[in-house]
């Protein structure tokens, strides 16, 4: 067989995807497997049926066992899922990191490490636990505090935070992929304590040698010194969101991982060089490979350079041995090292985008060259002498540069899928990006490379490399600030679903790859691919055509999101303060696919609802801003307001009786006065697919009477309401008049401002309606269908209903 690992590999990864979706014991997964070896060692002729079905087996078993609790020690029955306040002790996996968040110009520093727990401490004394946790400290943890040490540190150990919404980054599920199921956060450094302690680990000393050698004759220590770090050693601290957004939308994020970039061009260095001096090929696989795996560890063995690192050594070995190349059998037989070592991984994304990106370069590639090859092949009648001279010296540049571009097409393909559903980007502008940024940050790794070879022998040297690498990655944050600020440089797009991932892939495949379908299979294939391509449609309609609210887990904030069907005009309404505008809102929107917002309606003039607005209107491009008639005293709303003065085009003043996008403004009257602002917030009502849907905000006890009164006919199917800062949110009056099916309730947790009391839980639980706490159940979707509506919460918690009058 010319390719026998990539049907092994294939196998096993489908062992793995039966273990994430059907998990089992491990004991009965083991026996199964020993049962099918002994049936391989006495049944040769069904011998490859059953080697497959033990390579399925293997996967299988491989996730279940690292996955399942086993230990009675393990942190998830000692602690479980509920919030404890204790004191651990451990050893620290790695040496600390640093991670640095900008607010209003101000930086605030926090420090993550790992440590694998022995045993924690509650008020019953210490008891054994086992288990790997992050901990989160605000501040920075000085040197003397690194890996291999033995910890003692008290905090609040639970669960990490799921994603707040639909879209969303869920750093639960991120960790537990990586084998972390819990979270120690603790208030300050003074919470960690050392207690045994070793010798600084060698890359840790590496590293900081390495900064100082690359800093040195550079005059500060500014933004492009700190990439030139995060690039060449993998110190991510740099890689702040602010710092990082032009990279991201220009696609070319990657040079600052230590990745096959970084690997393949050390190892092509330090192949050229050896065989430039006529060292044999097994000699140099034997210098390259321990010289790769030392810029690995030196690094901090990080995940990504691991994996690069693995593939390079089967491709070198192979090289090394005078074997034939074939990408497609390097990658497979890197990939099942990997997932056989630590079957999680196939689970994260960044294994994900690096074996999709090769495994298309592998397969895109020949196709592409044979284009190039006809479209660059001169007059093969007329001699190359005969040829005009300025063809002759365009041909090479012009075949690296289309075989450059090639290489990025092949990759951007590869990638597209899943660049969109974790970053929810889309960026053309990529394509032309990596034709510059990937040979400039070649050179400025080069630099680097020689810089540190340099070091303390030849100062003068180090110093130009220095100033030379600078340069490069001055020349790459510009290139890429000018190339993101292009029209259609980038756009946001939705999370694809499942059916158009496996549409995409196979139609791009068949297309591109079509030869390496044998031609009595092609009529079933291509059926095949229509058929997927048709369900996808469907299901794309059907997301498309389907009106759906979305009400966020904001603290001290309602606010809530209407996606509306087809090309209908969108909803935001509220926004939060600053915080809750970068953290929650705006991201939400952006995995929404929304690249500008057409309406922004401000229901009240308080602060926390409201203050993020500006910010937003910075960030997001926002078509009109709604707000009531009445005037509020907040010096951020009026500020705000007066903004729009200057652009009335934007601007629309809502009142009792106006009617905008399928929604009906109930409250307040142009000339109500009332002496809180949350009496005259605006409340809307709107009805989709035959369901009512009342917004009421944080709307107080008067603003509830004066409703009721202007407004004899309020009944609806689903209320969301906040909680007003004085008095009780619906009233017995308002609710009796509403009639609801279902509420939910925009709260914030335990001792915040707006938290909901016992009083008012008790009598929403007299009433019988189920209600939906977003302190407790987070952000709460509800898609409306034609006489049904679905509410799904980022808890799990789910209610099916029919609206009222429905036959």
């Amino acid at each position: 067989m010319k390719r026998p690992l990539p049907a092994v590999a294939l196998l096993y990864v489908a062992g793995i995807l039966l273990g994430r979706f059907l998990p089992l014991s491990p004991l009965g997964l083991f026996g199964l497997c020993f049962g099918v070896l002994a049936l391989i060692l006495v049944r040769a002729s069904a011998r490859a049926s059953l080697l497959g079905a033990l390579l399925v087996l293997l996967g299988w078993t491989n996730l279940c066992w690292r996955t399942t609790v086993l230990s009675p020690d393990d942190l998830r029955r000692v602690i479980g899922d509920r919030p404890a306040l204790t004191t651990i002790i451990g050893t620290l996996c790695d040496s600390p990191s640093q991670r640095v968040l900008e607010r209003a110009g101000r930086e605030s520093w926090r420090s993550l490490a790992k440590v694998d727990v022995r045993a924690v401490r509650e008020k019953t004394g210490w008891q054994p636990a086992c288990g790997r946790v992050l901990v989160s400290t605000p501040g920075i943890l000085g040197n003397q505090v690194f890996a291999g040490q033995t910890v003692v540190i008290r905090g609040v150990l639970q669960p990490p935070k799921s994603a707040v919404a639909e879209g969303l980054f869920d750093y639960r599920h991120y960790l537990a992929w990586q084998g972390i199921y819990h979270e120690l956060r603790a208030e300050s450094t003074n919470d960690w304590r050392v207690i045994i302690g070793r010798d600084r680990p060698f890359y840790d000393r590496f590293r900081a040698w390495a900064q100082t050698v690359l800093a040195r004759g550079l005059p500060v220590e500014d933004e492009s010194l700190r990439l030139l770090w995060a690039m060449t050693l993998g110190w991510t601290t740099a890689l702040t969101g602010e710092v990082s957004q032009p990279f991201m939308c220009t696609g070319t994020m990657h040079i600052f991982a230590i990745s096959g970039l970084h690997i393949a061009l050390i190892a092509g260095m330090l192949v050229n060089v050896l065989r430039l001096v006529r060292v044999s090929r097994g000699a140099c696989g034997l210098l390259v490979v321990p010289f790769i795996w030392f810029y690995t560890g030196a690094t901090g063995w990080q995940p990504s350079a691991i994996r690069s690192t693995i593939m390079m050594t089967v491709i070198i070995a192979g090289w090394a041995l005078k074997r034939p190349s074939d990408l497609l059998n390097s990658l497979a037989a890197a990939g099942l090292i990997i997932l056989l070592w630590q079957p999680q991984q196939l689970f994260q994304a960044s294994f994900q985008l690096s074996f999709f990106v090769v495994l298309s370069m592998a397969l895109l590639l020949p196709p592409f060259e044979s284009l190039l090859c006809r479209c660059l092949r001169p007059d093969p009648l007329l001699p190359p002498e005969l040829r005009p001279r300025w063809q002759r010296w365009l041909e090479p540049p012009v075949r690296l540069l289309a075989a450059s571009f090639a290489t990025s097409l092949a990759a951007w393909i590869g990638s597209l899928p899943l660049i969109a559903y974790y970053f929810h980007l889309v960026t053309p502008i990529s394509l032309a990006a990596n034709l510059v940024i990937v040979p400039l940050s070649s050179l400025a790794l080069m630099c680097n490379l020689a810089s540190l070879f340099c070091g303390n022998w030849l100062p003068g040297l180090t110093v130009l490399f220095n100033h030379s690498a600078w340069f490069w990655m001055q020349s790459m944050i510009r290139l890429c600030e000018w190339a993101a600020a292009l029209p259609f440089a980038y756009f946001y797009t939705r999370t694809p679903g499942l059916l158009a991932f496996l549409a995409y892939y196979v139609l791009a495949l068949m297309i591109l790859a079509r030869a390496a379908v044998p031609p009595r299979l092609r009529p079933w294939a291509w059926s095949g691919t229509g058929a997927l391509l048709l369900a996808a449609a469907l299901a794309w309609h059907h997301d498309f055509t389907t009106p759906r609210l979305t009400v966020l887990a904001v603290n001290s904030a309602d606010v809530a999101f209407f996606d509306a069907p087809r090309l209908e005009p969108d909803l935001l309404v509220n926004c939060g303060n600053d915080l809750a505008v970068d953290l929650v809102v705006k991201p939400f929107l952006r995995a929404q696919g929304l690249n500008r917002l057409d309406d922004l309606l401000l229901t009240h003039g308080n602060s926390q609802q409201i203050s993020g607005a500006p910010r937003l209107a910075k960030e997001l491009a926002v078509r009109k801003v709604l707000t009531s008639s009445v005037r509020f005293r907040s010096p951020v709303y009026r500020e705000f307001i007066r903004g729009l003065q200057r652009e009335p085009q934007r601007w629309r003043r809502l009142n009792r009786g106006d009617h905008f996008d399928g929604w009906s403004v109930e409250h307040p009257e142009a000339r109500e006065r009332q002496s809180l602002a949350e009496d005259q917030a605006v409340v809307l009502r709107g009805e989709f697919a035959g369901t009512r849907v009342l917004l009421l905000s944080g709307l107080g006890r008067a603003g509830q009477r004066a409703l009721r009164a202007g407004v004899p006919d309020l009944q609806a199917d689903l209320v969301v309401a906040g909680v007003p800062a004085s008095g009780e949110t619906l009233d017995e009056a308002l609710l009796d008049t509403v009639r609801p099916q279902a509420i939910i309730l925009c709260a914030d947790p335990a001792g915040g401002r707006r938290r909901v009391g016992d009083q008012l839980r008790h009598r929403l639980i007299r009433r019988g309606v189920p209600v939906f706490y977003t302190s407790e159940s987070g952000s709460v979707t509800v898609s409306f269908r034609p006489h049904r509506w679905e509410a799904r919460a980022m808890s799990g918690e789910s209610l099916t209903g029919t609206p009222r009058g429905t036959p």
